[in-house]
C-alpha cells in the first residue's frame, strides 16, 4: 500500500478534508485509478475516512482518521531524514539509491 502517492496522499489530507477533484489537482500526475485505489486502500486500513453527503449532485469527501493522523510525525521524520542523508548523499556524487544500498561498513569506511 505504501508508496509515493500515498504518501503526498496523507500529507495532503493533513491539511483537512477534501473532495476527490480536489485531490486529483493538488496531486499533479495522479491518475484517476490510481487516486481511486489509494483512497479505498487507505479507507480499508483505517488511515481515511469518507464521508458522503446526501446532496445533488452527491458530495464525497476525505479526511484522515486519528489513525492516519498518527503518521503525521512518522512521515514528517522520513521527510527530514531524506533531506539530511540521502539529498546530502546524493549532492556527493551519489545517487539515491546507491546512499540506500550501502551496507554500514561501507558507509563507515
Amino acid at each position: 500500500m505504501c508508496g509515493k502517492w500515498t504518501l503526498l496522499l496523507i500529507r495532503e489530507l493533513a491539511e483537512g478534508r477534501s473532495r476527490f477533484c480536489e485531490l486529483e489537482r493538488s496531486l499533479e500526475g495522479i491518475s484517476p485509478r490510481t487516486l481511486s485505489l489509494r483512497l479505498r486502500a487507505l479507507e480499508e486500513e483505517g488511515i481515511v475516512a469518507r464521508q458522503t453527503f446526501s446532496e445533488v449532485p452527491p458530495r464525497v469527501e476525505y479526511a484522515l482518521t486519528e489513525k492516519g493522523t498518527a503518521l503525521l510525525p512518522i512521515i514528517d521524520g522520513m521527510r527530514v531524514y531524506g533531506e539530511r542523508w540521502i539529498v546530502q548523499g546524493c549532492g556527493e556524487g551519489r545517487t539515491s539509491s546507491a546512499v540506500f544500498a550501502q551496507t554500514p561498513a561501507a558507509a563507515a569506511a
